[in-house]
């Protein structure tokens, strides 16, 4: 194609597979269940000794260094580690160079207890003022146990900045855990979203609740410390335990996975937003009141009036439970939450939900039930172009096992189901489409097995796509006459 450039070239092949996929989609609701059977590795925790949990050397050495998103826009990061054998300095150096710190942000160490276990010193360090697409080394500890990682930060805020999103849930510390871990890794993707459900400690009693905390952080040490996590809680993290006179919810999490909710101006950890390259990601609390007027809701309500689909055109939301979800476990427990918000999602266009919670894959077509309530209207899911694509990915590898019984006949809303462990990834190209992959563990070796093209629900209105259209061909040929 003479003079046509990759990038143009690039464009083509993705509107032509969008194309192909749509007309698909359109034409008819074939939805796919998923016959494959794996054999599993066993659904059990991985030994203590393993060396996945292994503590670096030296005396106080950090461990369980981890990295999430600190403040609204993707220029600074909360550095978080523990020390076991004294407080130590919760101070960062980092700079743009290997070996070279020129920087030194200083943080806030704080520790709890769970029973009779006691936590190591935990160390949480905001390093702010950083610039875009960037990468930076930083340097934590003292002595000869000080330990370096780097990162990189995101492009600038930019509605055609491409980015490489990994969406993770329901993780736990299996060998099931280790093999999705692994090949996320190998994803090229640069943020987790992670769907909730983190350790799965809460299996276990008494001390070893607080230890399995400390082997799960040294196990997602080799992804969390380069890249930011961006965190949603699930039910496991409530960690309700009269028996050992622990009733504070979310005690063990909200100490160890701090998120940077104020500058959503939100007033809670557990529901927040933040803006990262082109995409708006907004996390929710399945587990934390959401009914109209309560703080969560209200939340919700400006933080859509902050969206600005010219800057950021991808609309992403993660919570835990999933709202349509057609397997036998966990059905219709999203269903209150779906009555309060789906509305919402249709009104401010929503690309894409995320979920966890059910141990399967799912991925539904766009569609909606907001026409349905009690006394009248429609009772079953209708196709609704406005609506967000629901994906579940709650099948990174946790001890409970799959959710292999889904509900039959498949409900003509879901587009690919399968039970089986995995992760997925969004590859956003630009704004107007995206690529979408989840990878089964298919017996140790990562399987790509449903994907399809995203195509942005800001910029795909016909008024939208002219005014692109319009602005393209001005920069490449010049003013257009009419």
């Amino acid at each position: 194609m003479p003079g046509v450039t990759k990038m143009q070239s690039l464009v083509l092949q993705v509107i032509f597979t969008s194309f192909v996929f749509l007309s698909s989609v359109n034409n008819g609701y074939a939805g796919t269940t998923s016959t494959f059977t794996r054999k599993e590795w066993p659904s059990i925790d991985v030994p203590l000794d393993n060396e996945a949990f292994a503590v670096p050397k030296g005396y106080n050495a950090p461990q369980q260094v981890h990295i999430t998103q600190g403040d609204y826009d993707g220029k600074a990061v909360i550095i978080s580690w523990v020390t076991a054998d004294e407080p130590g300095p919760s101070r960062v150096q980092y700079g743009t160079s290997k070996n070279r710190y020129d920087f030194t942000a200083e943080g806030k160490m704080t520790n709890y207890t769970m029973y009779r276990y006691k936590s190591g010193f935990i160390h949480q360090v905001l390093v702010g003022g950083l610039e875009h697409d960037t990468k930076y080394y930083y340097k934590i500890g003292n002595g000869e146990s000080a330990r370096e990682f780097w990162f990189q930060t995101p492009p600038k805020i930019d509605p055609d900045a491409p980015y490489k999103f990994g969406i993770i849930g329901d993780l736990g510390q299996t060998y099931n855990s280790l093999s999705t871990l692994e090949h996320y890794m190998q994803s090229g993707a640069q943020t987790v979203l992670f769907a909730g459900d983190l350790a799965y400690a809460d299996r276990y009693q008494y001390n070893d609740v607080g230890i399995r905390w400390d082997s799960w952080g040294c196990f997602i040490e080799r992804s969390a410390a380069y890249q930011p996590w961006i965190w949603s809680a699930g039910n496991h993290e409530i960690e309700y335990f009269p028996y050992m006179d622990e009733v504070i919810p979310f005690k063990s999490y909200l100490h160890r996975y701090p998120t940077p909710y104020l500058a959503s101006k939100s007033i809670s950890p557990l529901w927040y937003a933040i803006r990262r390259a082109s995409a708006h990601i907004i996390v929710l609390s399945s587990y934390s009141p959401f009914v109209k007027y309560t703080p969560q809701w209200r939340w919700l309500n400006e933080e859509f009036k902050r969206v600005n689909r010219e800057k950021t055109p991808w609309l992403i939301v993660l919570m835990h439970v999933p709202i349509y979800n057609s397997n036998e476990a966990h059905f219709m427990e999203g269903e209150s939450m779906r009555a309060v918000f789906e509305s919402w999602f249709i009104k401010h266009k929503v690309d894409v939900v995320f979920a966890g919670h059910v141990h399967a894959y799912e991925r539904s077509y766009r569609i909606s039930n907001v026409h349905y309530n009690v006394s009248s209207g429609q009772h079953y899911p209708v196709p609704d172009k406005s609506a967000p694509v629901y994906i579940t990915v709650g099948d990174g590898g946790n001890q409970e096992g799959l959710a292999g019984k889904f509900r039959d006949p498949q409900p003509d809303y879901s587009a690919f189901r399968e039970a089986s462990y995995g992760h997925s990834t969004l590859e956003i190209r630009n704004r107007t489409h995206a690529l979408y992959h989840w990878n089964r563990n298919d017996d140790g070796n990562k399987v790509a097995t449903d994907s399809f093209v995203l195509r942005n629900q800001y910029w795909a209105s016909n008024r939208r796509r002219r005014k692109l259209r319009k602005n393209y061909l001005r920069s490449v040929v010049g003013p257009i006459a009419y």
